[in-house]
């Protein structure tokens, strides 16, 4: 402890001299720098100057005086470091070999003497010195090799460092700072190598360290001179990371790396490679990265770099660690291609067989192993490689796990197992936007489904807004920027734009990001103005109008936008499935409409939606379902059709006369029935009439010759216009005009009724059928048809074994007919029908049979032919037959 006390007190003391004595460093490069030193009590053999101290020897020669004011030396100070155990020392370097010695004269003045390093090399102890800034720019790091050739490598090796961080270069002196010097012990191996850290706080790198090394061996105290640096001078940068090396798609070897830590200034960097045992060493600027051409296949390459400071003094990192790259015997350029569909792409490839590199000629393209392709679309670009040019590209039909085309390039006997990757999409993909009824939003769908998914890349929706509407052909910009979809349940992307400028042109597209390239959809233009869908209109009402008898719809125009709007109805009968029917409506001011539907007594439902006159945006959504209400428009269309039912009172000695009628149709009540009225006409005692209420029948007594009657329907808006009359007439029970009545049935759901009517100066309106079964106790039925038929056919059940009561009644306006009436089918019908059943069943029997025989009388006479004749000779063969007419023979069979 008390040795190391007096070290430092003896380190300081040395100092002071070297400080006043020379006032001056030794400036240190960002190269290495020798520290020389010759030992005490050691004979020189050389001359000082005159008056320099006996001790001294000569230096054979290798010196130069020097006056002491050049430096202004301080005699005090360096006449009492003579007094100690020391040396000289100096520094040198490869660049300049001389070096200055400082001692004392006869008079005690200072002088200085220039003497050739290599006296002390032969002579002198000897260190490489080398002082550098760590890449992170805290910490200076001064490195001493010893390159002793004497007895002091026996002996323990300890240095120290003594530094201070000066700002002011002008202070002649440096006394007044001795006891600002710090000193840090440096850490010394076996090697005689000593390494000191000094540390530097970021805002000193460019002030002026100075420092000198003490070093002691052998019980000899070896002191530097001052040593001068700028730490910002001599930074060691990191070495650089991420060494990458791929092959670029134009065929060359791009070599790539990033620099080590964020510095204050820029870094060049010098790139060492070698090529199957082949080094080369390129240097670069700023780049982080070098090209390097005529790359073989097959090739192994191995790559460092190192870094420096670029606009100044510095000292070039350490080599990187060795990055070691094969390429494959067959070198694809690109290996991949992503492209767009109906674009043209290109690969090259150079192909390496047998230890030999095939000649472009020699190389052929194929597309899948699959389809050669044409060789008009080869390319020799050099001796070694061949280009392929694929034209107006389909898209790519993914093949199970394959999403791609598989290019090879082969030579002419085989092709290698690589191969190039082809990636074709169609990148069309639509872009709709629609701004909602308020314009507070513009939201943007698109999708994706027609497009196969590739593997590793992202979809993003790009765009840019520009100050108002759009251009008529909208083009993508560089500068966009991206917006957040969301995808939604039925497989569409939804943005949302909010704010919005309703005039302002907002072009947008799909950008597709991959490892290989992006691919941009075409791009479409949308301003929010233009796209507006209109909320859909209020208050919707339909109803049946009263007495006009029209569907009427009506409805409230939405509050935005203010432009003029067109409306679009749909309406139909209310049901599970709505056959909807649609009217346009492109009044802008209108708010109502009325149309013509075939059922006024039905519901019907409407719906309303609206959009911009001028055709720009969107339909609206339909309005809320409206109903109509089923209520009386109209007074009933007509009566009902009504028929008697005549029954004889033999204790009153009268006939009672019953009414029958069908409740009316909605079609025809329009829309509902409250009450029937019967009307009486009769001649002596003028009219009156009958309220029934909601029945269909009525009873009245006939005691006069004639009796008229009317049955009215009506509803709530009162009775109906059109309504037919029957008279009952005694006379005219009498008139028969019905000559003659047929019947006869179909099937058991189908009669025929047939009859012939006589000229009559009467006024017929129509005719009466009745029916009714006679072995049953059922009610009669009857049926009103035009008196213009001639024949009818009545739907009811018939069986053929009953019987069954017709009767035709003809009505006229002076009264009821007389009726003619069967009681049964007509038999000559059903029998003429039995037999037009037999005939359909004979005449098919009759023709198959004729078919039959007319085909075994054709087989009979080939065979006969054959039975007959099969010994005659050829004519053209036998002699005696030749002139002999054998067709005649023939013919006669």
């Amino acid at each position: 402890m008390i040795s190391q006390k007096f070290f430092v007190v003896l380190l300081h003391w040395e100092f002071i001299y070297m400080a006043t004595a020379f006032d001056m460093a030794y400036p240190v490069t960002p190269w290495k720098v020798k520290l020389s030193c010759i030992p005490p009590n050691t004979t020189y053999d050389f001359l000082f100057p005159t008056g320099i101290s006996e001790n001294s020897s000569s230096l054979n020669g290798h010196y130069e005086a020097v006056d002491e004011d050049k430096f202004n030396i301080n005699t005090t100070y360096f006449s009492n470091l003579s007094s100690k155990t020391s040396s000289y020392c100096c520094f040198w370097s490869e660049q300049d070999k001389n070096c200055s010695i400082y001692a004392n004269n006869t008079e005690g003045n200072a002088s200085v003497s220039t003497v050739n390093a290599s006296v002390f090399q032969q002579i002198g102890a000897n260190w490489n010195i080398q002082c550098w800034m760590k890449g992170d720019l805290k910490l200076l790091i001064c490195q001493m090799e010893s390159l002793f050739n004497n007895t002091f490598k026996n002996y323990e090796f300890k240095a120290h460092l003594s530094y201070i961080l000066s700002e002011d270069l002008e202070d002649s002196s440096l006394v007044s700072q001795i006891g600002s010097f710090q000193s840090v012990q440096c850490t010394c191996t076996v090697n005689e190598c000593c390494e000191c850290h000094i540390p530097v706080p970021t805002a000193k790198l460019s002030s002026t360290l100075l420092m000198h090394l003490e070093i002691a061996s052998g019980g000899v105290i070896f002191q530097s001179p001052l040593i001068s640096v700028q730490p910002i001078n001599v930074v060691k940068p990191d070495p650089p990371l991420v060494l990458h090396v791929e092959i670029t798609d134009s065929g060359e070897l791009k070599i790539s790396w990033s620099s080590p830590t964020l510095l204050p200034f820029q870094l060049q960097y010098q790139v060492k490679y070698s090529e199957n045992s082949t080094t080369k060493v390129a240097e670069t600027a700023l780049a982080t990265s070098l090209l390097v051409d005529n790359v073989l296949p097959g090739s192994l390459y191995e790559v460092q770099v190192r870094s420096k400071r670029l606009d100044g003094p510095g000292i070039w990192s350490d080599w990187s660690a060795p990055y070691i790259f094969t390429t494959q015997d067959v070198i694809y350029f690109p290996p991949k291609i992503l492209t767009t569909v109906g674009s043209n792409v290109s690969f090259q490839c150079v192909y390496k067989n047998e230890n030999k590199v095939v000649p472009a000629e020699k190389i052929v393209w194929w597309m899948n192993l699959a389809e050669k392709i044409p060789q008009s679309q080869y390319n020799v670009m050099s001796d070694h490689v061949s280009k392929v040019t694929l034209h107006n590209v389909n898209a790519t039909i993914p093949r199970g796990k394959f999403t791609y085309n598989a290019v090879y390039c082969c030579n002419e006997r085989e092709c290698h197992h690589r191969y190039a990757e082809l990636y074709v999409l169609d990148v069309n993909i639509k872009i709709s936007c629609e701004t909602d009824g308020y314009l507070s939003k513009m939201t943007c769908r698109w999708s994706t489904n027609t497009m196969p998914s590739l593997v590793g890349s992202t979809l993003q929706l790009r765009y840019r807004r520009r100050g108002l509407y759009c251009f008529n052909s909208p083009s993508i910009h560089p500068i966009s920027e991206p917006k957040d979809c969301h995808l939604k349940s039925d497989g569409f992307y939804e943005c949302v734009f909010q704010p919005i400028f309703l005039l302002s042109g907002y072009t947008m597209w799909i950008r597709i990001n991959h490892a290989l390239g992006s691919l941009d959809s075409p791009p479409a233009c949308f301003t929010p103005e233009s796209v507006v869908k209109p909320l859909p209109p209020s208050s919707v009402k339909a109803e049946i109008t009263v007495n006009v008898g029209l569907l009427k719809i009506s409805w409230e125009k939405p509050a935005l936008p203010e432009n003029d709007l067109q409306f679009q109805i749909r309406y139909g009968l209310s049901g599970k499935e709505v056959q909807w029917k649609i009217y346009e409506v492109y009044d802008a001011k209108s708010k109502s409409c009325s149309l013509a539907v075939s059922d006024l007594c039905a519901v019907y439902a409407a719906q309303v939606r609206c959009k911009r006159l001028d055709g720009l945006g969107y339909w609206s959504d339909w309005s809320d379902l409206a109903y109509t209400v089923v209520m009386d428009v109209k007074v009933p269309a007509r009566g009902p059709e009504f028929w008697r039912r005549i029954s004889e009172d033999p204790t009153k000695k009268q006939r009672n006369v019953t009414l029958l009628w069908k409740p009316l149709m909605k079609h025809d009540s329009l829309c509902s029935v409250r009450r029937y009225v019967v009307e009486h006409h009769t001649s002596p005692n003028g009219t009156w009439s009958e309220d029934v209420g909601n029945y269909t029948e009525s009873t009245f007594p006939w005691t006069e010759q004639t009796h008229t009657v009317t049955v009215l329907a009506i509803n709530s808006i009162g009775a109906s216009s059109v309504n037919s009359n029957l008279t009952f007439s005694w006379a005219m029970g009498e008139v028969n005009i019905v000559q003659s009545l047929s019947a006869y049935t179909l099937n058991s759901s189908c009669a025929v009724l047939s009859w012939m009517l006589s000229p009559s100066h009467y006024n017929l309106m129509y005719l009466i059928i009745e029916w009714k079964n006679l072995n049953e106790d059922n009610e009669m039925k009857w049926i009103r048809i035009p008196s213009s038929v001639k024949k009818y056919y009545i739907h009811d059940q018939f069986i053929p074994i009953e019987k069954y009561e017709f009767s035709l009644y003809p009505v006229f306006v002076e009264g009821v007919g007389k009726p003619k009436i069967i009681n049964s089918f007509t038999q000559d019908d059903i029998e003429k029908h039995e037999n037009n059943a037999g005939l359909y069943v004979i005449v098919p029997i009759i023709i198959s049979s004729s078919v039959l025989l007319l085909g075994t009388l054709l087989i009979s006479h080939q065979r006969m032919k054959k039975l007959f004749w099969e010994d005659v000779p050829n004519p053209k063969n036998c002699s005696w037959a030749q002139g002999i007419n054998f067709q005649k023979r023939t013919d006669i069979l």
